[in-house]
């Protein structure tokens, strides 16, 4: 058994297999249900559009075979949004597990959200040594509103939900490969649950 980075048509898996290579992980990167199903840990991460992504995992079988999943499951960035119920992005349907719609920043503030910012209000064992406030690296245009399922927040003009856990799945907005230092312990406390 190991960990398995789902392949799908995303744009940052490469990044995500060498951070977990560089913490001494052998990472499968597939789409074999098979090979997905017997993994320890399972990675699912993303950039891009939410309709066109959750319209490839449909395809595959694959949007079904990750709500049966009972081991650790990390969603990150647009996987994070793909968690919920439902996206503004063109209206997407998406996999239900978190029971909130993912929404667009508007108003004053820069869209896309890029760059630094502070975490708080931290509370799941994926944050053990992680201090409040830290700050970790964001790339996103929709975010996902504080909801009973939030473990983790920041701030962009408003607060968001900077990470979700429910039950085995744990998603995170940012990108913890590309999160220093921070992002390394989070992705270690992830490989140990």
């Amino acid at each position: 058994m190991k960990t398995v980075i789902i392949q799908y048509n995303a744009g940052n898996i490469r990044s995500v297999d060498f951070a977990l290579r560089r913490l001494g992980e052998e990472p499968e990167i597939t789409d074999d249900h098979e090979k997905i199903r017997r993994a320890d840990k399972v990675i699912f991460p993303r950039v891009g559009e939410a309709k066109s992504t959750m319209e490839h995992l449909k395809a595959r079988g694959l949007d079904q075979l990750i709500l049966q999943l009972q081991q650790p499951l990390l969603g990150i960035c647009l996987g994070m949004q793909l968690m919920c119920q439902d996206s503004e992005e063109r209206n997407a349907s998406c996999l239900g597990i978190i029971p909130v719609r993912v929404e667009r920043f508007r108003g004053d503030m820069k869209v896309p959200h890029m760059g630094w910012s502070r975490i708080t209000g931290l509370k799941s064992p994926i944050f053990q040594g992680v201090p409040e406030g830290s700050f970790v690296y964001f790339v996103h245009s929709y975010f996902v509103p504080g909801n009973a399922y939030s473990i983790a927040e920041s701030w962009h003009g408003k607060e968001f939900s900077a990470a979700v856990q429910r039950e085995n799945f744990y998603a995170l907005q940012f990108h913890p490969e590309k999160s220093g230092s921070t992002g390394e312990q989070i992705l270690k406390n992830f490989l140990a649950l």
